[in-house]
């Protein structure tokens, strides 16, 4: 299913979800593992000599190596195959093109924890890969007390598909539905109505009608699709506000991961943040796979 998995890291322990989930993965598609550290050119002091700052960027030089060969050597020691490196540059650049010169087919990275504001819950660098990797990236929520999962062939036993009917949902499914072949997963396939239109509630019920039939249509494509493999799948139409929908289905299913669409096609970051996608992102403390 991948062939080449990417997981950047900044050496904290918060990252050690991501890096569990990454090795999962790859152990149960003989993936690669890519290990990337990013250091931040534009993160020197100004108020530094040249000096201060060479000495400053080989230090963190030295703490990037240590990081990677660390997970290199985990990944190793599970009987992976891995790589590490260790970059400069603007982050986000920088994770780019190392995936398309690397070849990479998922990005697994972490979000922020429940601190500051709702920006920085996601995370500029992740917010701006997801934005615009053209490969699927799994958001996975940074560890708190260190409540890492055990990995193991059960990581995944609940897969919850959210979709708009879009093309970039249907992608999503794609990957979330090739997860739970591997892992023998439930598939759960929701639509939901967004009530938040203006004028909703004096809509028509046959606009209501339509909109609920072309929500179901959705999500009897994407079931179509699981049930030929024989993997167990519900489907649900439901209504309200669509982040908070979402999230409170995946809570009531014990969901493993939810896999979304994003458009992810525009310079104009800001639009991500205002969509249903990044704000589950933000909230959910379950992965979250995206496709553009």
């Amino acid at each position: 299913m991948y062939d080449n998995i990417l997981v950047p890291t900044d050496g904290s322990r918060g990252a050690e979800n991501a890096i569990v989930r990454a090795f999962d993965l790859a152990r149960t598609g003989d993936a690669t593992i890519h290990v990337l550290h990013v250091i931040d050119s534009g993160s020197t002091s100004v108020d530094l000599d040249s000096t201060e700052s060479e000495e400053l960027r080989q230090q963190s030089k030295k703490r990037g190596r240590e990081a990677t060969v660390q997970i290199q050597e985990r990944a190793t020691g599970l009987g992976l195959e891995a790589v590490r490196a260790v970059h400069e540059g603007t982050p986000y650049r920088a994770l780019l093109e190392y995936i398309e010169e690397n070849e990479i087919d998922l990005i697994v990275m972490g979000t922020h924890g429940r601190t500051g504001g709702e920006r920085a819950q996601l995370g500029s660098t992740t917010e701006r890969v997801i934005t615009f990797a053209d490969v699927p990236v799994m958001a996975v929520r940074l560890a708190e007390d260190d409540a890492v999962p055990e990995s193991g062939y059960g990581m995944y036993d609940h897969v919850v598909i959210p979709t708009d009917g879009s093309d970039a949902a249907e992608r999503a499914a794609d990957h979330a539905i090739g997860i739970a072949e591997r892992y023998g997963a439930d598939v759960h396939v929701i639509y939901v109505v967004d009530t938040t239109t203006y004028g909703f509630e004096d809509a028509p019920r046959s606009i209501v009608g339509l909109l609920k039939q072309g929500g179901q249509n959705a999500v009897e494509e994407i079931a179509a699709d699981a049930r030929e493999l024989n993997l167990p799948v519900t489907t649900d139409i439901l209504r309200g506000v669509p982040h908070e929908e979402i999230r409170e289905y995946a809570s009531g299913v014990d969901a493993d991961v939810i896999a979304m669409g994003t458009r992810g096609q525009t310079a104009d970051t800001d639009r991500l943040l205002g969509s249903t996608t990044a704000r589950v992102i933000r909230r959910s403390d379950v992965p979250v796979l995206t496709t553009a």
